[in-house]
């Protein structure tokens, strides 16, 4: 094991250190990423053929052979040519390749990439080392502003905790409709493939069981070559590039695990007019979650992160929220705290509902109120929400007991209510919070306390031109 850590490491570092040298020559992380997937699939392609004797999954004269020995220009030239080929491939390949374009125009640079990718054997490999590898960097990706990656990523602290209090088995469907580079349907995939040695039902999780969408092509393709280095989806990718907005979903799944974008919808999508929604609206996050309200079987579950209008905002969001009162059972709400996302000041929950009966009662937990996490300095990580998962009681909902109590903790932070009380509420609003806290406690970000100060600043500045004016009348 210590080998495997240190391989991956080493291998890690090599790859992320060109990525560097890249870097000051104008190649973004994410371009660099892109490319390197590219070419790490034309690798180990050859590989299958030269060590397993397999046929190769790609077309003759677009082959790494044909790649490896060439300079320049010509380098260049073969390159974008076989993209543009690979591109138009069914299946797993045209997936990985969608949309694929060069964006290392330099022969030197790209030549670089391509010996480093030469001088390992890659699909030897333990398939966690290589996935490990391949999410590392996407992780290092993330984390660099100038990448704009971020909003792929959901913590893999919060991704962990709402895989496990939501126990996907083997055997079920599990849907990310906004997956982005895939980190959900991995973690389901690693909760679930150690339920069963049962030839069949692995061939099923690795195939058929898992299911992705994400309307941006360079993301299907991170998304793609992420799952495929674990050994899910070697002939068929789970991921398709489509917007799940657009239409009805052609399957129903049994387990839905996501955080889809906040904000409004991209420029230049098509507008939703969906018969199968319960009311229209603009609100980008009201319609994913009324497609994932559509798109759960029967007795299917789902834990969505999504942001605090959708517990409060009136009209249509009011509409969904009494609908998912009484056609679902929305038995839990887990408060977020700022600072864990990497657009700044995001105030999100995780909503955890099931499909088929109504629900009863609804369980708060408010991990917001006090709480302070930086991704620099205090990261959340996944024992922050351990005491989260030791209330939800996922082997038995019905055995949860409050930790708040009126007059002995009344800052418990585990608290229900009843479904009949929320209904009640002004717009049947969620948005609830019972912790009491100092003003001076409050959990601001750098963000805000900025915007707090520029205010005060401002206002200041206006008080002494007025006392400027008011001296200036005195004196005359």
């Amino acid at each position: 094991m210590a080998q495997k850590t240190s391989n991956e490491q080493t291998l890690t570092k090599k790859v992320w250190t060109l990525a560097t040298t890249l870097s000051g020559q104008g190649i973004g992380f994410t371009d660099y990423i892109t490319q390197l997937t590219y070419l790490l699939f034309l690798k180990m392609d050859d590989e299958n053929v030269k060590l397993f004797a397999e046929e190769s999954a790609i077309p003759e004269g677009y082959r790494w052979s044909d790649l490896i020995e060439l300079d320049g220009l010509d380098l260049i030239e073969q390159y974008e040519k076989t993209l543009k080929e690979l591109s138009d491939q069914p299946n797993l390949i045209g997936t990985i390749y969608t949309k694929a374009q060069n964006k290392i125009d330099k022969p030197v640079y790209l030549k670089k990439v391509i010996t480093m990718i030469n001088e390992e054997q890659w699909l030897v490999m333990d398939g966690d080392v290589k996935g490990a590898i391949y999410e590392s960097i996407l992780e290092k990706n993330g984390q660099d502003k100038k990448s704009g990656a971020g909003q792929y990523f959901t913590p893999r602290s919060l991704i962990s905790t709402m895989v496990d209090v939501t126990r996907p088995q083997i055997g079920e469907t599990v849907c990310d409709p906004a997956c982005g580079t895939g980190g959900f349907l991995l973690a389901a995939y690693d909760y679930m493939k150690g339920q069963s040695s049962d030839k069949e039902k692995r061939d099923f999780l690795r195939e058929k069981a898992l299911h992705g969408y994400d309307n941006t092509a360079l993301v299907v393709t991170l998304a793609s070559m992420n799952l495929y280095l674990h050994g899910i989806g070697t002939d068929r990718s789970p991921i398709l590039c489509q917007d799940s907005l657009e239409k009805s979903p052609s399957v129903l799944v049994d387990v839905i695990l996501a955080n889809p974008p906040f904000g409004t919808r991209p420029s230049g999508s098509v507008e939703i007019n969906r018969e199968d929604f319960y009311v229209e609206t603009k609100n980008n996050q009201l319609n994913f979650l009324q497609h994932m309200m559509v798109m759960l079987k029967n007795g299917g579950r789902a834990a969505v992160v999504l942001p605090d209008n959708v517990l409060f905002e009136g009209g249509a969001g009011e509409v969904i929220r009494k609908k998912l009162l009484t056609e679902f059972n929305l038995h839990t709400i887990l408060r977020l705290p700022t600072g864990i996302f990497y657009a700044q000041g995001v105030k999100a929950n995780v909503l955890f509902f099931s499909k088929g009966t109504p629900t009863k009662d609804i369980w708060f937990y408010d991990y917001r109120t006090g709480v302070k996490h930086t991704l620099a300095t205090n990261p959340m990580q996944r024992h922050h929400l351990d005491d989260f998962v030791e209330c939800y009681k996922s082997e038995n909902i019905l055995a949860r007991q409050e930790t708040y109590d009126a007059e002995s903790n009344p800052n418990g932070r585990w608290r229900k209510y009843n479904v009949d009380d929320i209904l009640k509420r002004d717009k049947t609003s969620l948005d609830i919070t019972w912790i009491k806290q100092n003003d001076d406690d409050n959990d601001y970000t750098l963000a805000e306390l900025m915007a707090q100060i520029q205010e005060k600043s401002d206002n200041i500045s206006k008080a002494v031109a007025e006392l400027q004016k008011l001296m200036a009348n005195i004196e005359e």
